[in-house]
């Protein structure tokens, strides 16, 4: 059995936000970016030598408007179906995220006043709906899509059979990848605990690199290290009762 390529897709700046092409009998997209991306996406996958209209599937792994921002015109470039777990419809109907957003710290409360995290993304209705895990093998990639709540309701990551995990956000290079290498929460989780819980079941499964929307992948030894500490540093919080969450909601 031959391996899949994972391939980075940087939407902005080098590293800073990331879609995936996974190259398997037939190509994959991970990811969709911000509104306005889904030409730059479009361009960059053909600049791998890859027909755009070949993709089989686009996978957007959460409802952020950074990671399905550009689905909808994705869709109408490439005709390609769009897969999104049922738990984050309404952020794919409405083209919005759900609000609040719950900073995990400095960069997320920055971001939070970015007019331009809150502008609406074209709604779309996904092709694909997923509930729990998903073989891709039908669309050409051996591996599958695998439900990992926490950082929304409905987040999803992709392993391969070869072991690469396209994770999303459920980890992310310290600042945005402003350090690379450096595990570190994305600037937003609806349940910081719920997705400490999926990244450590993930990490259980011995992926040999996870590959982030945030930043450059990372090396999973050194990820397991940073939840360890993350872990007591949560426990901590939510036994003082100063863990914000909207589980707890």
């Amino acid at each position: 059995m031959s391996g899949t390529k994972i391939i980075p897709i940087p939407v902005l700046g080098k590293h800073a936000v990331n879609a995936h092409l996974l190259l398997g009998r037939r190509p994959v997209l991970v990811d969709a970016g911000t509104p306005g991306s889904a030409q730059t996406i479009h361009d960059r996958i053909a600049d791998h030598g890859v027909d755009p209209c070949d993709i089989a599937l686009i996978v957007i792994t959460h409802g952020h408007i950074d990671h399905f921002g550009s689905a909808a015109e994705l869709h109408r470039l490439t005709g390609a179906p769009i897969a999104g777990h049922v738990a984050d419809l309404e952020p794919f109907r409405t083209g919005r995220a759900r609000m609040p957003h719950l900073p995990t710290g400095p960069m997320g409360r920055a971001l939070n006043r970015n007019r331009n995290l809150h502008v609406p993304a074209d709604p779309f209705e996904p092709d694909v709906l997923i509930s729990g895990e998903t073989d891709l093998a039908d669309f050409g990639v051996e591996g599958r899509i695998v439900p990992t709540p926490g950082h929304t309701a409905g987040s999803v990551s992709v392993l391969t059979d070869d072991g690469h995990l396209v994770a999303g956000d459920l980890v992310a290079n310290s600042f945005m990848g402003l350090i690379p290498g450096k595990p570190a929460n994305p600037p937003f989780h609806d349940d910081p605990l719920g997705n400490l819980a999926s990244l450590r079941a993930m990490l259980a499964l011995n992926p040999t690199k996870l590959h982030v929307g945030h930043g450059v992948p990372l090396d999973p030894e050194r990820v397991r290290r940073w939840a360890r500490r993350e872990q007591r540093r949560l426990s901590g919080l939510a036994a003082r009762g100063r863990l914000r969450s909207r589980a707890m909601s």
